[in-house]
């Protein structure tokens, strides 16, 4: 645990380490979802390999590197790129692990894609280079093709299936995130089976979010609330009949919190530093990735700096992440003192709570009550029945 102490009097064992840093390879994306929160993914920025050097110098040479982290290409439509892009990007990232002494640091290197453009080529770069492939799937074509569409207006899945397709056949492994929207929760059922059938096993759910230019969400509500927690249960009775073909993220976590008898006491998304957020341009952030490059009347931009002129230590030394700091850990001090949940939790997400309520210095949010409230709820009521079989465990990623 880093025990230092900055010069302005922070307490750097409040900090990291880092395990999870986000990088927008290029901030372009192929697609044009209707609940995206980015507002540049028309434009074709690139993350310059010049500055990745420089990127792990500004990881490694921190007091917030620790014994492990993972790498997502994130925010954008990562296969845009070449493949060789990605190759020479690994290189990269490896020859700097040797350059800086970190050979023992346990890496990963993973990519969220739409899952459109993957061939042949793609799952070859993604077996040569140890990437570990999340997919984007909202589930049967209907639903998805609803939000999910190109910029001419014509639907996703078809090519997105094609590209799942692809990735079973070359043996690729993926897990999936799947965004719920209201169309899904009258139909828990056919959701389901179109994850089984695909041999789509590892799903997490986002449910839509008010975030970014996303202004609104069909989520919201009493009423979407009683659908989404009979959407959960049915989803949940469905794979346990099965015995467990399609793992939920939403659900490992807390039964490994609960069995384990353990609680949270904060979370990577409100803890700085244990999330690092670069855009195509060098600029980072912390906490919460969907805050990268965000201005806002309150704070300003979210945004700490360039790595080209700051380092990551140096970031923390100014106003505006003291303002931000401080709000978070208010917010976080507001669900600690308020929520029943917040054992399970550790206190939300910086983000939703910025979207919903205009500050970090809040507490509940719709996007925590959907997130967490109730899938323990509906984890507490089959608990209550006897215990349910155990679900088999699963790596996530972002």
């Amino acid at each position: 645990m880093i025990s230092s102490t900055t010069a302005t009097g922070l307490n750097l064992s409040r900090f990291g380490p880092i395990g999870l840093v986000v990088v927008q390879s290029t901030s372009l994306c192929n697609l044009d979802c209707s609940y995206c929160y980015l507002p540049d993914r028309q434009k074709k920025r690139v993350f310059d390999l010049d500055m990745l050097p420089l990127l792990m110098q500004r990881i490694l040479e921190s007091p917030y590197a620790g014994p492990e982290f993972s790498l997502v290409w994130h925010a954008g439509e990562p296969l845009t790129l070449p493949t060789s892009w990605y190759d020479q990007a690994t290189e990269i990232i490896y020859r700097s692990l040797d350059r800086f002494g970190a050979q023992d640091i346990q890496f990963d290197q993973h990519v969220q894609t739409n899952a459109t453009l993957i061939n042949d080529a793609w799952c070859d770069c993604f077996h040569r280079n140890r990437l570990i492939v999340g997919i984007s799937v909202d589930g049967p074509e209907d639903i998805h093709d609803a939000h999910r569409r190109f910029r001419n207006g014509r639907g996703s899945h078809a090519l997105a299936m094609k590209g799942i397709e692809t990735l079973h056949r070359n043996d690729v492994h993926f897990h999936c995130i799947s965004v719920l929207t209201a169309e899904a929760m009258e139909q828990p059922e056919r959701m389901y089976r179109f994850f089984r059938d695909h041999g789509i096993n590892d799903v997490g759910f986002n449910v839509e979010e008010q975030e970014g230019i996303n202004t609104s969400s069909s989520m919201q509500g009493a009423d979407m609330e009683a659908k989404y927690r009979d959407f959960l249960r049915a989803f949940w009775r469905l794979s346990e009949q099965d015995g467990y073909p399609v793992i939920l993220r939403e659900f490992d976590q807390v039964i490994s919190l609960i069995q384990g008898n353990q609680r949270m006491t904060q979370n990577e998304l409100n803890r700085p530093f244990s999330i690092l957020s670069v855009d195509s341009q060098g600029n980072f952030s912390t906490f919460d990735p969907e805050l990268l490059s965000v201005a806002s009347d309150r704070y300003g931009s979210f945004n700490l700096g360039n790595i080209r002129d700051l380092s990551l230590l140096d970031s923390t030394q100014t106003p505006r992440f003291r303002q931000l700091m401080d709000d978070m850990n208010a917010g976080v001090d507001r669900c600690h003192d308020g929520c029943e949940y917040f054992g399970l939790c550790g206190g939300g997400n910086g983000s939703n709570k910025f979207w919903e309520h205009g500050t970090l210095a809040s507490s509940e949010t719709n996007a925590c009550r959907f997130g967490t409230q109730i899938p323990v709820q509906v984890l507490l009521e089959r608990f209550e029945e006897g215990p349910p079989l155990q679900q088999p465990a699963i790596n996530q990623a972002v």
